[in-house]
C-alpha cells in the first residue's frame, strides 16, 4: 500500500494528524492535532455539563426517574442553549478532519 493512502487512512479512522506523524511532517501534525482537539474539548465539556445538570436534577427528585421525563428534560436543555452553535462546532470537527485526510493524501 502506498504511504499517502496509509497516511490517509490513519488521519480518517484513528485521529486527525495521525497521518502526518507517520509521513513524519510533525508540524502538520501538531496543527491538526490542535485544531481538531480543542472544538472536541468544548463539545465533550459542553454535553458532560448539560449532563450532569439533569442527573443533579434527578437526584434532587425534580425530574422523575423514567424514560419519557429525562428525555423531555433533556430536550428542553438543547432548546434552552442555541443548539444551532452545537452543529456549527460539529461541523468545523467535520471539515477539519477531512482536511487532515485530503493533506495527508496530498503529502504523502
Amino acid at each position: 500500500m502506498k504511504k499517502s493512502i496509509k497516511a490517509a487512512l490513519l488521519s480518517a479512522l484513528i485521529y486527525p494528524g495521525v497521518g502526518h506523524f507517520f509521513l513524519k511532517k510533525y508540524k502538520h501534525c501538531i496543527v491538526f492535532l490542535v485544531a481538531f482537539t480543542v472544538p472536541l474539548f468544548f463539545i465533550v465539556s459542553e454535553i458532560i455539563t448539560k449532563a450532569q445538570y439533569i442527573v443533579d436534577q434527578i437526584n434532587k427528585g425534580v425530574i422523575p426517574l423514567n424514560v419519557p421525563a429525562i428525555s423531555q428534560a433533556l430536550n428542553d436543555s438543547m432548546a434552552g442553549n442555541n443548539p444551532q452553535e452545537l452543529n456549527i462546532k460539529i461541523y468545523v470537527l467535520i471539515i477539519i478532519w477531512l482536511l487532515s485526510v485530503i493533506d495527508a493524501y496530498r503529502n504523502g
